[in-house]
């Protein structure tokens, strides 16, 4: 078993209440990063509906997560013949920590058109870029994040104004990546701001969605992320992630607030 899997598995308590732990290794500081704190939700609902997959999932932050036991409790709010809507509240120590909705499907059975004028960045290869010059977070123990756009901002401090980070990622045990794992990715990249502004100051996530497309192939991750605009200290970040074969696995859009260092 991946080490992500054994770290996003979940039991079940009865009466629709799931148990699991979050673990070392995915911290930003001392807070869970909140796309792993999404994929145990992820995991939980889709060990508890009828359907494998998820297809869109939304979810707010409420307030930060630590390290020891979690409770996810499950709400089935509607179901299709290939479609299975439900939510999700997170707790820690009896306090809700993230509430999510969700839809989840077979990506195996989706079927119809493709069409897209979204085309992956012509950027190196995971063997062509260096190691990560933020290795210093524990995550990183977990997960190997590549930068091939943007890397200067922590290599030399330099603002780029470019509002965008592109990255390779992979998990450091070398795991396939699943649907339940673009869950995590869609967050494992640093704020784009800190193009703008430099690499501190405190970014807590408000909201998070995630929208899955295929089940990944066997390999690295290329992922775009890019805010677009700060609006009284609240930005949006879109990120898209593409499997090792050029091929869009997942979008997502997350809100967040920007707290700037205050001035001495």
């Amino acid at each position: 078993m991946s080490q992500f899997a054994a770290h996003t598995a979940v039991s079940p308590q009865g009466d629709s209440l799931w148990q699991a732990e979050v673990h070392r290794g995915w911290r930003i500081g001392s807070v869970a990063n909140g796309g792993y704190v999404l994929a145990l939700v992820g995991r939980t609902l889709a060990e508890a509906l009828n359907q494998p997959d998820p297809l869109s999932i939304n979810a707010f932050y409420l307030a930060p997560v630590a390290l020891g036991e979690v409770e996810v409790a499950v709400e089935s709010l509607s179901e299709t013949r290939s479609t299975h809507f439900a939510s999700a509240d997170l707790l820690q120590e009896g306090e809700l920590k993230l509430r999510a909705t969700a839809a989840y499907t077979d990506l195996d059975k989706l079927k119809g058109p493709d069409w897209t004028n979204v085309t992956p960045p012509d950027v190196p290869s995971m063997e062509d870029v260096e190691a990560p010059a933020m290795s210093h977070l524990e995550i990183h123990q977990s997960v190997d994040m590549r930068m091939v756009q943007g890397a200067e901002v922590f290599t030399e401090g330099k603002i780029t104004g470019t509002g965008e980070f592109i990255a390779r990622l992979a998990h450091k045990d070398g795991a396939a990546p699943g649907p339940i794992d673009l869950l995590m990715f869609a967050d494992m990249m640093p704020p784009p701001i800190f193009t703008l502004y430099g690499a501190y100051g405190w970014v807590p996530t408000v909201e998070l969605t995630v929208q899955v497309r295929r089940k990944p192939a066997p390999g690295p991750l290329l992922a775009r992320h890019i805010t677009r605009q700060v609006t009284r200290g609240v930005a949006e970040t879109d990120t898209e992630i593409w499997d090792v074969n050029g091929d869009l696995a997942a979008m997502a859009r997350q809100t967040y607030k920007v707290r700037m260092p205050k001035a001495d």
